[in-house]
C-alpha cells in the first residue's frame, strides 16, 4: 500500500494515518509506530516532523482549540522505525523526562545485521565520542575527551540465509548507540552505509526497530509495557515468524 508524505496529506488524511498507528494513548501519553524515514522532531529539511502530526491528530480528534501541548518523551533517528513516546500534558512530560534521565524506563530493538554476531549473547560496554560535523559517533579509548559511556546487550533472536535478527536492550542512550555498539562488534545493522553496511536498503531506512518499551505511568504508576509490530517489508516478515 502506498503511504504518502505527510506534506500531500489533508488534515484528516493526517489524522486517520496517525490513529492506525497508535499503540496506546490515555489522557496523559499517546505512543506511536513510527515509519522508517520519518523525522520525530523538525530539522532543517523542512520535513513535517511526527511530533506535528500527532499535535494535530490530538487538535483534531478532541476538537481542541488554539496550541495544542504535545512533548517529545524521547527520539530515535529518521531511518529507524518503532515506537515513539509523546507526553499529552506538561506533567507527563516532566516525569517521563526524569525516568528516561534515571533509566527507569526501558527500551528493547530488533537489529537484522549481516553478519552474525560470533558470541550469541553478550553485554557491549564502549567509550563513544560524537563527530558533529559527520554526524557520526566512534568508538574510542576510555578517557578520551568528551567520550561518553556506553551500554547495551544483544542476544540472537533468529536467523534468515543471509542474515541475522538480534534483540538489543539500551542501558544507556547515546548518539547512534546500537548502531556503532553493532559494528565496531562485527555486526553491521543491514542498510546502515554510515556504519559500513555493504548496500543501503531500497528505501533508505536501516534494518532496526524500536521493538517494545516499558516504563511506569507517569500518572498512575501501573506498568506500561508496549510492541511495536515490525515493518511489512519482506525480509522483516520473513525473519520475525
Amino acid at each position: 500500500m502506498l503511504i504518502l508524505p505527510f506534506y500531500f496529506m489533508n488534515d484528516m488524511d493526517k489524522m486517520a494515518d496517525v490513529a492506525q498507528r497508535i499503540l496506546y494513548e490515555d489522557n496523559h501519553l499517546i505512543i506511536v509506530n513510527k515509519r522508517a524515514g520519518e523525522i520525530v522532531q523538525g530539522d532543517k529539511t523542512g520535513d513535517e516532523p511526527l511530533l506535528e502530526a500527532v499535535r494535530e491528530y490530538i487538535k483534531v480528534k478532541y476538537h481542541k482549540p488554539g496550541n495544542v501541548f504535545c512533548g517529545l518523551v524521547h527520539r530515535i533517528d529518521r531511518p529507524v522505525s518503532g515506537a515513539v513516546v509523546f507526553a499529552k500534558t506538561s506533567k507527563a512530560l516532566s516525569r517521563m523526562t526524569v525516568a528516561v534521565k534515571e533509566r527507569h524506563f526501558t527500551k528493547i530493538y530488533w537489529a537484522i545485521v549481516e553478519q552474525a554476531p560470533e558470541i550469541a549473547a553478550q553485554q557491549l560496554v564502549n567509550y563513544l565520542k560524537k563527530n558533529e560535523k559527520q554526524n557520526k559517533s566512534y568508538v574510542v579509548s576510555e578517557g578520551t575527551p568528551d567520550a561518553r559511556r556506553a551500554e547495551l546487550a544483544y542476544r540472537v533472536l533468529n536467523h534468515s540465509e543471509h542474515y541475522t535478527l538480534l534483540e538489543v536492550e539500551l542501558f544507556t542512550g547515546r548518539h547512534h548507540q546500537i548502531r556503532v555498539q553493532l559494528a565496531a562488534n562485527g555486526t553491521v545493522i543491514k542498510g546502515d552505509l554510515k556504519y559500513g553496511a555493504k548496500r543501503s536498503n531500497p528505501d533508505g531506512s536501516i534494518s532496526l526497530h524500536a521493538r517494545k518499551i516499558e516504563f511506569a505511568h507517569p500518572v498512575t504508576g501501573n506498568i506500561v509495557s508496549v510492541v511495536a509490530p515490525v515493518p511489512e517489508e519482506h525480509l522483516w516478515q520473513e525473519i520475525t515468524r
